[in-house]
């Protein structure tokens, strides 16, 4: 028996699942049944290539056998994780284990085929754009730096001529009560040297008086000891001195200016893998002209019922107009409750990709993580409150970039009066679908990931639809406002 089809199941069709494949498109990988092939090829965004299966086959490139270097290796050994021949098998080495055949080597050539589109589309531009912006950031930076020195020796220019400034005007002060030191000592000394002048004068006078033995003059002399007696005033001067005060560098410093820290952390960037031609050629997933109700699931212990959130594809958390939320199973059972942390009923509620639940507290301003028992506020606003991502008051749902540019406004179908939609809940599917409740006029909207209505679906009963969200499988999930009820809700075929 051919090794290569040995204990394999039939190849099925890739269109119609059903038939035997025995074509295979060369360009878009994939397989092919007769009745199909007219079908695959009414796609004209290529040039499709289809051949026998077995021609196909014959084309792939086999290793040599290792162990037995005349034989191709044909076949891959998933517990040795080696490939092998059909002399590897009859050896007997291998029983037991699982034998894959190099036919999975073409889901492997798409792979690659996908991966080279997108690194050469995306991923390779987004880099060069970083690369890009690395070097402007760098020009960027350099003048920042020479901005910051220039500032910097401005600003001490600006302070030695301030410093300059104080010791011209100290320098002055000296100058001038040098200037008054000096005058009063020289005023001083004018009466002093006068004075000693008169005194010489006067003992000249008296040892003339005395060497002449004349009556006349002697009789004639008074004495003017009492004149000198008395001394000339002493002048008690204290100097100026300069007690210079401790230079307090850290005051110096705040007079100078502070220079703000170098921060530098990594922002993620956000990363949309392209859409591949094969993907944009298929047409989206079909509407279901009727949507169906597949449960109806009590709640209980909220007056009203406003916002659900899945954690499974079997079990969703809830939250009503007080401060507990529940978590329920798929048959209405409460399976865990949580009390808010500070008592106050949440805002909204959502659960995170690790299986925690987060919920807004209005009235503190804050958002909270549940774990288990324990509630981790995780971030405390100021200045805003925390509310949900709808205000039904605008009419309108807006929806931004991750930038936070604009994209569109939808305010309801082209012939919808605008003052008539009321928005309450959001959510998308996996299609990128838009689901929009309005609990005003009992119907859901949904549109596509840019804005154009698609349909309603208002034939499940629905009764003040408030809060949504979808499961793994993109099934529906509602709650009523005045029921209390979760329904769940298939519209996708």
């Amino acid at each position: 028996m051919d090794p290569r089809h040995s204990a394999q199941d039939v190849v099925r069709c890739a269109l119609c699942r059903d038939a035997v494949a025995p074509m295979y498109c060369n360009v878009c990988h994939t397989h092919l049944c007769g009745d199909c092939v007219e079908e695959h090829f009414s796609n004209k965004s290529k040039v499709h290539t289809v051949v026998p299966l077995e021609q196909f086959l014959s084309t792939l490139n086999y290793p040599k056998c290792s162990t037995h270097p005349t034989e191709q290796c044909e076949l891959h050994c998933e517990l040795c994780d080696i490939p092998i021949c059909s002399s590897c098998i009859s050896s007997g080495k291998h029983i037991g284990h699982l034998v894959d055949n190099f036919e999975s080597c073409e889901s492997k050539n798409e792979v690659i085929r996908k991966d080279l589109e997108e690194l050469e589309k995306s991923i390779l531009p987004n880099y060069k754009k970083s690369a890009v912006i690395i070097t402007t950031q760098k020009t960027d930076q350099h003048k920042h730096y020479q901005k910051l020195t220039a500032e910097i020796n401005k600003q001490g220019d600006a302070l030695h001529r301030e410093i300059n400034s104080f010791i011209q005007r100290k320098q002055s002060e000296i100058d001038d009560m040098n200037a008054q030191h000096l005058a009063a000592l020289e005023k001083q000394e004018d009466v002093i040297n006068t004075t000693l002048h008169e005194i010489k004068q006067i003992i000249l006078h008296l040892k003339s008086l005395l060497e002449s033995s004349n009556v006349s003059r002697i009789s004639k002399y008074k004495s003017r000891h009492g004149d000198f007696r008395k001394l000339p005033p002493k002048l008690k001067i204290s100097p100026p001195n300069f007690q210079p005060q401790k230079i307090n560098r850290e005051q110096l410093l705040k007079q100078f200016g502070s220079l703000s820290s170098l921060s530098i952390e990594t922002v993620e960037q956000g990363y949309t893998a392209p859409s591949s031609e094969d993907e944009t050629s298929h047409p989206a997933r079909p509407l279901l002209d009727v949507p169906r109700l597949i449960a109806d699931i009590p709640t209980s212990g909220y007056d009203y019922l406003y916002n659900v959130s899945g954690l499974s594809d079997e079990k969703f958390w809830t939250r009503g107009n007080n401060e507990i939320m529940k978590l329920y199973n798929m048959k209405g059972e409460v399976i865990e409750s949580v009390q808010s942390k500070s008592g106050n009923m949440p805002a909204d509620i959502a659960v995170t990709q690790k299986g925690g639940l987060v919920y807004a507290d209005y009235n503190d301003s804050s958002i909270n993580l549940v774990r288990g028992s324990q509630i981790q506020t995780l971030i405390t606003l100021l200045g805003w409150t925390p509310l949900s991502l709808c205000n039904y008051d605008a009419g309108a749902v807006v929806v931004v970039s991750a930038a936070g540019k604009l994209r569109f406004r939808y305010t309801g179908p082209p012939s919808t009066p605008r003052e008539s939609f009321r928005p309450f809940g959001i959510t998308t599917d996996s299609c990128g679908n838009i689901l929009i409740s309005d609990r005003i006029k009992h119907r859901i909207h949904i549109t596509d990931r840019e804005g154009h209505f698609l349909r309603f679906i208002h034939n499940c009963g629905l009764q003040a639809p408030w809060g949504l969200c979808v499961d793994s499988k993109d099934y529906l999930f509602v709650t009523e406002k005045d029921t209390g009820k979760v329904k769940k809700i298939l519209y996708y075929k």
